[in-house]
């Protein structure tokens, strides 16, 4: 699957149902020797703008995926789990 193919989807937690963010507003974090990848970067947006929110990133393990649907990507991860990495 390309990354084209997976752009624009929302990323949708199964565990509580909230949406955490859109995957073109993502990045990926890619092992450089096997060029799998091994997590989602989503920002972390606790308030409506963007650009008032604490400069964070949720790390999502690729393994937390559970589907790839035409419009959304589902997830399943607890709050435990999401890595908070500063920006």
């Amino acid at each position: 699957m390309r990354f084209s193919m997976i752009g624009g989807k929302e990323i949708v937690n199964l565990c509580d149902g909230s949406r955490l963010g859109v995957i073109g507003d993502s990045d990926m974090l890619i092992d450089e020797k096997t060029g799998r990848i091994i997590a989602l970067l989503i920002p972390d947006e606790k308030s409506f703008f963007s650009f008032l929110s604490s400069g964070t990133l949720m790390e999502i393990p690729w393994e937390s995926i559970k589907k790839i649907g035409n419009d959304m990507i589902i997830i399943e991860v607890e709050d435990e789990e999401k890595k908070k990495i500063q920006l």
